[in-house]
């Protein structure tokens, strides 16, 4: 054991430590984190309307449906306000908070991320037709600027909602990453406009901002004048189709989510924030697929994946990362230690809420090497075994964004849509856990009695 200890120790640990400071890493797990508000209000306008108007129109319920239109419409004005155009609120924040994390005005950054996003996807509004129009429609159509297709209407210098979404995320977080890095590295060159001390502060900055935003922005716009004249399409569009769609892909694989998992935890034990440092992976590679069940649910399609961001919150993480609640209960019926039976009472009800940093640092489980074996395998075979059962279809997959800080088993079962069968996944996955550390628990009362009686003798 302590050779494990020293190896991760000295191999390991250097590389997360290394990762968490990497300053752009943390600016864009900040900019998902900064998204949370858009994303629950879209997710449960989606769920509302689910619940009002999915479900009773494949029961028939015509007359409720009429009922609840107007709520219907308000929760269709609110996804369009948020999760429609993820990816624009995403290109803000990732922008602002790079920009802050190097000592630079926060707006100007967001500012900048915007217009490079907004030059880099397709500014073709491309409307789907169930049938050829007539030539007249049609001619009509192509007069006032649009093309028409045998399927598809484009009209060019139309944004498309379709390309703010999260099928955009990876070109907002590359040319907005790009085009912020210049503006950085102008700002830190001193490449500026002064202006006096008498000039009010706002327009100082304003003018301070000014060469650094301009450079960055025009240095995107060739290179994506550049890529188009070469290539024939918009940098996004090729994006989405040759790299995110792949990797999101990727991240519905076994290999891809226990490593992840796994990492997590080696991480925390360390007393590294695991989902800090892989939060760019964690929601880079699933948060897409998660927002695009949430579309799936909207639309009323077949769901695209069934291993989401959420999964590892319902299925993994109950109480925090390495299914810290689980512990507790366990301390609190077999442990013989009066001190960890205190730490469980007070960081109990803080893990109801996926609050662990209590238990971690308090008992603590980092650096115990009596908790390190369950604190590792219990989330892993509590991952290989929701995987399978998601992978196979027997559970709903995660559709719906629920606050991190909802308690277990309540957060599986309203994350898949109320799916009873989910709830039972997590229960089952938490009474697994508990008969895993148990052990432990007792090892670790035996190991302080020895130790008291060595100390008195």
């Amino acid at each position: 054991m302590q050779k494990l200890m020293d190896w991760l120790e000295k191999f390991v640990v250097p590389v997360a430590v290394k990762i968490g400071s990497i300053r752009w890493l943390v600016a864009l797990r900040d900019g998902f984190i900064s998204t949370l508000p858009i994303t629950m209000a879209g997710s449960l306008a989606t769920l509302l309307n689910a619940l009002l108007n999915t479900y009773p129109a494949q029961w028939g319920w015509t007359g409720f449906i009429n009922a609840v239109a107007p709520i219907v419409a308000i929760d269709g004005l609110v996804y369009n306000g948020s999760l429609a155009i993820f990816a624009l609120y995403f290109a803000v924040m990732w922008g602002y908070h790079l920009a802050a994390d190097y000592d630079t005005d926060g707006l100007s950054g967001a500012l900048v991320s915007v217009a490079a996003f907004f030059m880099t996807i397709n500014s073709n509004a491309v409307l789907p037709i169930a049938k050829a129009l007539p030539k007249a429609a049609a001619d009509t159509l192509t007069t006032a600027g649009a093309t028409v297709t045998g399927s598809t209407v484009s009209v060019a210098g139309a944004f498309s909602m379709a390309n703010m979404n999260s099928a955009s995320l990876f070109t907002a977080m590359i040319f907005g990453g790009i085009a912020v890095v210049i503006y950085i590295w102008l700002m830190k060159k001193d490449i500026t406009i002064k202006m006096p001390d008498s000039v009010p502060p706002a327009v100082s900055k304003a003018f301070t901002a000014l060469i650094p935003s301009i450079a960055a922005v025009y240095i995107v716009a060739i290179i994506n004048y550049l890529f188009t004249q070469v290539t024939g399409q918009f940098f996004g569009d090729w994006l989405s189709k040759t790299i995110q769609a792949p990797l999101i892909g990727a991240g519905q694989s076994a290999g891809m989510v226990l490593l992840v998992s796994l990492l997590v935890q080696i991480f925390w034990f360390f007393g590294i924030h695991g989902p800090n440092v892989l939060g760019p992976v964690l929601e880079g590679i699933w948060t897409p697929a998660q927002l695009a069940n949430i579309q799936s649910l909207k639309d009323g399609t077949p769901f695209k994946y069934f291993w989401t961001r959420g999964s590892f919150d319902a299925y993994v993480w109950f109480g925090g990362s390495g299914g810290t609640i689980v512990l507790l209960l366990a301390i609190l019926l077999f442990s013989k230690r009066a001190d960890e039976k205190t730490v469980a009472k007070l960081a109990f009800a803080p893990g109801l809420f996926n609050i662990n940093e209590p238990v971690m640092f308090g008992l603590p489980i980092v650096l115990n090497a009596i908790y390190f074996v369950p604190f590792i395998i219990a989330p892993f075979i509590n991952t290989v075994i929701a995987y399978v059962v998601s992978s196979l279809g027997w559970v709903a997959p995660v559709q719906v964004a629920v606050p991190w800080i909802t308690p277990p088993v309540l957060n599986a079962w309203m994350a898949t849509n109320f799916d009873w069968r989910a709830a039972l996944l997590a229960i089952v996955n938490m009474v697994i856990a508990f008969f895993i550390w148990v052990p432990f628990v007792r090892m670790s009362s035996k190991v302080a009695a020895e130790t008291d009686d060595t100390t008195a003798a």
